[in-house]
């Protein structure tokens, strides 16, 4: 029964060259295999932190290791988890100096104040065990210091279900790159993190376009009322051509369907449910 879907940003976040590609897919499929197996003895909402953790520990993706620098020369990054049965989702959104945001939200999921912003979300961290932690590396130093604008669209996340049929979700962002600092992505926020019962999302692509068009919670309402995972999908992304939306987004239902689409290409991806995997091409 169990299944679990995860993505990595576009290629526009990085080059997109043939030996880029190949590292993306074979690290996309470990990451997602090891997650599964994981999945097997651990709930949703543990899964989708684990495989998140694991895709901001990895340098290929901006989220973590490899966030993106803003306008100031700093890093700060977002991340939000979702537990599709209690409906709590916990987030931290700018936050500096930690090795893996997402576990910080996993531990303001049993806080009443479950989103911190800024530097009280660093300092929470810092009182709950997180050491300091520079998640800078010379590429991204590099990029920043010639100047070389990144389009915005990297993001890492996971939709799992687990084997008690529960649904979770979990989404992280090193942001897009010289933004003005203070901006807000969408992955700490209900319209690029959603989940309940019936479904889970998780976005990546331009934070303002999937704000705009509220895209996860979207999808998540429609098949909660009766649309099917891709009538879902297809309503939703049909909203956002009036003004050129640039998202993709990955799912999977109660009744363990996987859907994965984007606006534009490409969206990196893979999927696993025991047997067969999918990755992107």
């Amino acid at each position: 029964m169990s299944k679990i879907i995860i993505h990595g940003g576009f290629f526009s976040e990085s080059s997109t060259n043939l030996e880029t590609k190949i590292a993306k897919q074979k690290a996309l499929i470990q990451i997602v295999k090891d997650s599964y197996e994981y999945l097997q003895i651990h709930s949703a909402l543990e899964t989708v932190v684990y495989a998140v953790s694991l895709l901001e520990d990895d340098e290929l993706f901006n989220a973590g290791i490899g966030s993106q620098i803003q306008s100031d020369g700093k890093i700060r990054m977002s991340a939000a988890l979702m537990d599709g049965t209690s409906m709590k989702m916990s987030g931290v959104i700018n936050i500096e100096d930690v090795k893996n945001p997402i576990q910080v939200a996993e531990v303001l999921m049993n806080v009443d104040d479950r989103i911190l912003g800024g530097s009280g979300a660093t300092n929470f961290a810092r009182k709950n065990g997180f050491e300091a932690f520079s998640t800078e590396i010379p590429q991204r130093k590099a990029e920043y210091e010639a100047k070389l604008k990144s389009t915005g669209t990297g993001t890492v996340g996971c939709v799992a279900l687990d084997n008690d049929g529960k649904i979770a979700v979990a989404t992280s962002t090193g942001g897009k790159g010289f933004e003005i600092p203070g901006r807000i992505s969408d992955s700490a926020t209900v319209a690029g993190n959603y989940a309940n019962e019936f479904c889970g999302v998780s976005l990546t692509g331009v934070g303002e376009d999937i704000v705009s068009g509220a895209v996860a919670p979207k999808i998540v309402t429609r098949v909660t009322d009766g649309f099917s995972l891709e009538a879902a999908f297809e309503k939703t992304f049909n909203e956002l051509k009036p003004f050129d939306g640039f998202a993709g987004a990955i799912a999977i239902d109660k009744n363990g369907n996987m859907y994965h689409q984007d606006s534009h290409p490409s969206m990196v991806f893979a999927s696993f449910d025991g047997e067969k995997e999918e990755v992107f091409g």
